[in-house]
């Protein structure tokens, strides 16, 4: 028999790291991750994880923030989950080793856009690349967990790689084909369990906050495999990236925490202008930020606005966002002294592969937690800070049920999965093609599938995608794999999907705008969109 394993985790940030750990006490573990351990969303993430700590502050004030963030569309029991367990998993980490900010003998608690308290646990402003700190030293000292790196998964393994002609109506996950990005050899991992935390997608836009990794893999992998996908329509945009002339790929995140801290946007002209948008001003949620900045970036005809925080003492500004300090003054600006221009990027996947509250997905067998997931805790729009608690609570959850799931698991059916035949694939001649395409598909969605939306760009940009993707998938049967090729593969599937939810809601709520149907529709809308491998969308059950 081939070698296999209890949990097969693809994915290392905050919610492939926390599973790990977690499942490592009920059986085997292999942690795959596309380039390094460090290399995720998470270790990104400047500002911190929502939980309510301070006494003036209670679960339903945190609940009520989120649900009101969500556009009216959030699952409430998922909500309650994350926000009622947020302060044991806050617990578990710090004994884990993750180093919170203090102030005193208390911790230092944030407060960010759409929250009515100071309730965000971090780490300076550097908040992600400590908990991969600590979660990755928890790992690699774990005799249960084997960690694989520059490794690719291509495809899950379902009943279509087996031998026989077996094809039941839910398949069952019964581990990944995997690239070898070293040696170009795709291997056959067999695993009882499978746990999708490869994250967002960010990359299929041009300008974006999230790292070179992001490209889809888990969601387009899930889709092929015939997984629900829900709520692609729903894309955060960071309405705070700092501008650079020459942005391109990762643009670097100015944290929420600015503008809780005392932020200040304004416009070209030196103008506030929140005030105009939304009561709460600098403070609304992300969605009618980003809209307010894209509005007046066209109204002015500017390529970016300002934040500025330059009313408050300089030691308090360093103090506080010391990466940002230091990023900023690499770049020309001391925000101690000068305004800091930034932009909208695609920042935050809201929607995914559709769970229940143990992270399971409708394949057996098979899991998706952290951003890659749709557990109807964000709704139509993330609430800051939420992303972490969310992954923390659900790897935990997930790691709960899956122990339970492999009991039961009859490893005869591993005999039956074929290994991986490159048939006559051969190497690319001009790589030129693989880059035209990835730029075309992202320059696509930022201008025709971004903030704003309309039903004729949206018609426009589905037209030349499905093209894209043609053209893509041809390429792909015909040449040999690479992390390029698969990458770009994902990105085309998942652009694809993304435009076919945006053209099938009639509406406009949180992070969805279409100028065509400017107004939140309850009566016919308050649905989750859901899309399976047949490519039809369905309405998904109207949410009471």
């Amino acid at each position: 028999m081939k070698k296999h394993y209890d949990f097969l985790v693809i994915g290392s940030g905050i919610a492939g790291l926390f599973y790990s750990i977690k499942a490592s006490e009920n059986g085997s573990v292999l942690l795959l991750t596309k380039t390094d351990l460090e290399s995720s969303n998470t270790y990104y993430a400047q500002g911190g994880i929502a939980t309510v700590e301070d006494e003036e502050d209670k679960f339903e004030y945190h609940i009520t923030d989120t649900l009101d963030a969500g556009g009216d569309l959030c699952y409430e029991a998922a909500v309650s989950k994350i926000v009622h367990e947020g302060p044991e998993v806050i617990n578990e980490l710090i004994s884990l080793g993750v180093e919170f900010t203090k102030d005193g003998e208390h911790y230092s608690l944030h407060r960010e856009g759409g929250h009515s308290f100071n309730r965000i646990f971090h780490s300076k402003d550097i908040t992600g690349k400590e908990l991969i700190r600590a979660l990755i030293n928890q790992v690699k000292n774990n005799p249960a967990i084997e960690i694989r790196s520059n490794v690719m998964a291509v495809d899950l393994l379902t009943e279509h790689q087996m031998k026989s002609k077996v094809k039941p109506k839910n398949p069952t996950c019964y581990g990944a084909y995997v690239l070898d990005c070293n040696t170009g050899e795709v291997e056959t991992i067999l695993a009882k369990s499978t746990i999708l935390a490869t994250g967002g997608s960010g990359q299929v836009y041009l300008y974006t906050s999230n790292p070179e990794v992001a490209t889809g893999d888990g969601l387009a992998m899930a889709y092929r495999a015939r997984a629900t996908i829900s709520n692609l329509e729903f894309f955060q945009f960071h309405p705070t990236t700092l501008f650079t002339p020459r942005n391109s790929g990762k643009s670097f995140l100015i944290s929420e925490a600015v503008r809780g801290f005392g932020g200040i946007l304004k416009n070209g002209q030196g103008e506030e202008f929140m005030d105009k948008y939304h009561k709460l001003k600098s403070l609304a949620p992300r969605d009618v930020v980003a809209r307010a900045i894209d509005t007046e970036m066209k109204k002015h005809g500017d390529d970016f606005v300002y934040l500025d925080v330059t009313h408050f003492p300089a030691r308090k500004i360093i103090d506080s966002f010391p990466n940002i300090y230091k990023k900023c003054l690499d770049k020309g600006f001391d925000i101690t002294k000068d305004m800091i221009p930034v932009v909208p990027a695609a920042h935050y996947q809201c929607g995914g592969i559709e769970t229940d509250l143990n992270g399971k997905t409708d394949i057996n067998g098979l899991y998706a937690i952290g951003e890659v997931a749709c557990t109807g805790v964000h709704g139509a729009n993330r609430l800051a800070s939420n992303s972490l608690l969310e992954a923390l609570v659900f790897a935990k959850a997930a790691a709960q049920n899956s122990k339970d799931y492999i009991q039961d698991f009859n490893v005869s059916h591993f005999d039956k999965i074929r290994d991986w035949d490159h048939g006559e694939a051969v190497k690319p001649t001009e790589r030129v093609i693989m880059t035209y395409q990835k730029n075309s598909i992202k320059y696509l969605m930022s201008v025709f599938v971004g903030i704003v939306r309309t039903d004729e760009r949206l018609e426009l940009a589905t037209t030349r995608i499905d093209q894209i993707t043609r053209q893509v998938r041809d390429f792909y049967n015909k040449t040999r794999l690479s992390r390029e090729l698969l990458e770009l593969r994902n990105l085309a599937e998942t652009a694809s999907l993304i435009v076919r939810c945006a053209k099938f809601r009639k509406e406009s709520r949180g992070l969805h705008y279409n100028i065509d149907y400017p107004q939140v529709d309850n009566a016919n809308w308050r649905i989750n969109s859901r899309i399976k491998s047949n490519g039809k969308l369905t309405r998904g059950v109207a949410l009471s």
